[in-house]
């Protein structure tokens, strides 16, 4: 786990220091998932210049107007735009305007279709996101979107797999989140009812872009291969530059 605590982005943490299957321990310091960072502090800034003296790359999944509302606060950082938009925000704003109550249980079932979503129609934008990275081999890169839990998280499943790393630890690092978040302010443009769902992670959302990748595709190897064109000669260096 990352010793870099911001108080404006409570749930960045670094990827390294998780160990794969095989015994090979992701490095520290290179890959950093995070909420947005548009509310960096100046000890924030100043901490994240202490520690990156050459600079940091950032790839920011969120959507258009995610970004111009809260842009990033990091002075001079490279900015990749990897945009998938929250399509969730609009489904809800839908049902409201129609006076739909929207129970606790239907904002999983989106949140559950929101991760489908994720496999079936962004998967260039991973593509990208593992492209960046092994055009970057020595640059610290920083992923992230609004809170750092979805669009980030399936990132980061799918790096974490590519690497060989197991289930288990995926899943320690995707529920991570719930700790980081639990005392963000609660959403008031939603009822209660929805943002206490919205503002966490569950299994079952994950789980829905894994069961996704199953059905379609057999298992994340392929998905990965066919869709993001991560052969194993793309794994190997990846663990390369990623592995000790």
């Amino acid at each position: 786990m990352s010793d870099l605590i911001l108080e404006g982005a409570p749930n960045f943490r670094d990827m390294g220091g998780y160990t794969n299957k095989h015994g090979r321990t992701i490095k520290k310091g290179r890959l950093f998932r995070s909420d947005h960072l548009g509310k960096l502090t100046p000890k924030d800034i100043q901490i994240l210049q202490n520690y990156a003296r050459n600079g940091w790359r950032v790839l920011d999944f969120r959507g258009a107007e995610e970004r111009l509302s809260q842009p990033c606060a990091i002075p001079n950082a490279p900015v990749l735009s990897l945009s998938i938009e929250p399509s969730i925000v609009q489904k809800l704003t839908d049902l409201m305007d129609i006076g739909a109550h929207i129970s606790s249980q239907k904002t999983i079932e989106l949140m559950q279709d929101t991760y489908r979503d994720f496999i079936c129609q962004h998967s260039l934008r991973f593509a990208e996101f593992f492209q960046e990275i092994l055009d970057h081999p020595t640059t610290p890169i920083i992923f992230h979107c609004t809170a750092g839990k979805d669009r980030t998280g399936v990132a980061a499943t799918l790096l974490l797999h590519a690497l060989d790393v197991s289930m288990e630890t995926i899943w320690e690092d995707y529920l991570i989140t719930n700790e980081r978040l639990k005392n963000k302010a609660i959403l008031a443009t939603v009822p209660p009812q929805v943002a206490q769902v919205l503002q966490t992670v569950q299994p079952d959302f994950l789980q829905a872009a894994l069961d996704t990748v199953h059905q379609d595709y057999g298992h994340l190897d392929a998905y990965l291969e066919k869709q993001l064109g991560i052969s194993l000669e793309i794994k190997k260096q990846l663990a390369e530059q990623l592995l000790v």
